[in-house]
């Protein structure tokens, strides 16, 4: 038996399985026969004499000698045909099996080389031997799909990044051109653009390395048991110019009697301000943008509700991928690198908290919750 791997190669790896399986069987076959046969030859004609001579028979020794020997002539090829028919029935039954599980293991050879050159696509049909055997199949596939959405996830991330950085190189590169052919001068509104774009480039630096960083775990956190409410105050007192300028009213409305949960003061304020800042980008002015707080069990839940554009359904799954966008264009025109909603949902997990988006839909707005495990 080959196998076919790749796309179109063979390999003979699980034929050889199969042979291999197939022969041992066999093996185990022809030993129990052969056993059979010589403990029957043996161990026969002893018995029957001694019935004969238990019975009484009275013949003459040649008698007794022809009827052992014919008993032991009957009773071996009695057998032989017996163990030839057993040993027939169960190669048979050996063959059918052995092609089955070779074939289930060449399955899953050939999908396992198609995954490793990179075809994610590649399934593995149940073969139906039992639960091990269905239950190998469905976590291999759910392995190939989870490489297929996650080198999805690292192309595009790919193309974002380029593209993100393609704009300020652009613009860098337009004016120090200009510079050099004399056309611009370096004045102060020059200064500003340039200054601005290295900037742009330096913070998305920082925001693919940050992200990073959290999701390898090679961030430290200083955990400290601090109260929701400080959280909250020093977050609206960070953003209150900025919804100021925009004519975003920004409230808080936090239940009574919060306990204190155990946090790093200033890497949840960073994720409670990219929640924020992602909530000001997406609220017209004259909107509303909201932070709730309330006790879950044993946990505190931190929620911020926005009157602003809200989100398609078909989006909330990929909110917290990096350089996802919603609106592409319009994301850019509002100054976002699609990388702080990851940013924050890592901070998030890495207090052993959790982050989830919901919206209505499109024009009716979106909240972000944060559960954080509380000290009591």
């Amino acid at each position: 038996m080959t196998v076919t791997t790749g796309r179109g190669q063979a390999s003979p790896r699980s034929g050889g399985l199969a042979a291999r399986l197939l022969a041992t069987q066999v093996l185990v076959l022809l030993v129990g026969v052969l056993t059979a046969w010589i403990v029957t030859a043996a161990i026969g004609p002893t018995l029957f004499h001694d019935h004969l001579r238990r019975a009484g028979m009275t013949a003459s020794p040649t008698e007794v000698q022809h009827a052992e020997e014919a008993f032991r002539s009957a009773n071996l090829i009695t057998l032989s045909l017996a163990l030839l028919a057993a040993l027939t029935a169960a190669l048979a039954v050996s063959v059918y099996v052995t092609n089955r599980v070779g074939r289930s293991v060449a399955a899953v050879a050939s999908a396992a080389t198609d995954v490793a050159g990179g075809h994610y696509d590649a399934r593995v049909p149940r073969p139906g031997l039992g639960a091990e055997f269905d239950e190998l199949a469905s976590a291999f596939n759910a392995m190939a799909g989870r490489l297929g959405s996650v080198e999805q996830t690292r192309r595009r991330l790919l193309a974002d990044l380029a593209h993100e950085m393609r704009t300020p190189v652009s613009t860098l590169d337009a004016y120090l051109e200009g510079l050099e052919d004399g056309v611009t001068s370096l004045d102060t509104e020059t200064a500003a653009v340039l200054r601005a774009q290295t900037r742009r480039l330096a913070r998305l630096a920082e925001d693919v390395s940050a992200v990073s960083r959290l999701e390898e775990q090679q961030t430290r956190l200083r955990i400290t048991p601090v109260a929701p409410e400080e959280l909250v105050g020093a977050a609206v007192a960070a953003f209150a110019d900025r919804y100021a300028a925009k004519r975003v009213e920004l409230t808080r409305v936090l239940a009574g009697g919060l306990p204190d949960v155990r946090v790093d003061t200033e890497r949840i304020g960073q994720a409670l301000g990219n929640l924020l800042d992602n909530a000001l980008r997406h609220t017209d002015p004259g909107g509303t943008v909201t932070i709730t707080g309330r006790r879950a069990g044993r946990d505190v839940e931190l929620a911020i509700t926005d009157t602003g554009e809200g989100i398609p359904v078909e989006h909330l799954p990929h909110l917290f991928e990096r350089f996802y966008r919603v609106d592409a264009a319009r994301d850019r025109s509002h100054g976002g690198s699609g990388i702080g909603l990851a940013i924050a949902k890592a901070l998030v997990e890495a207090h052993g908290g959790r982050i989830t988006a919901a919206s209505p839909g499109p024009g009716k707005g979106s909240t972000f919750t944060i559960r954080l495990p509380s000290v009591a």
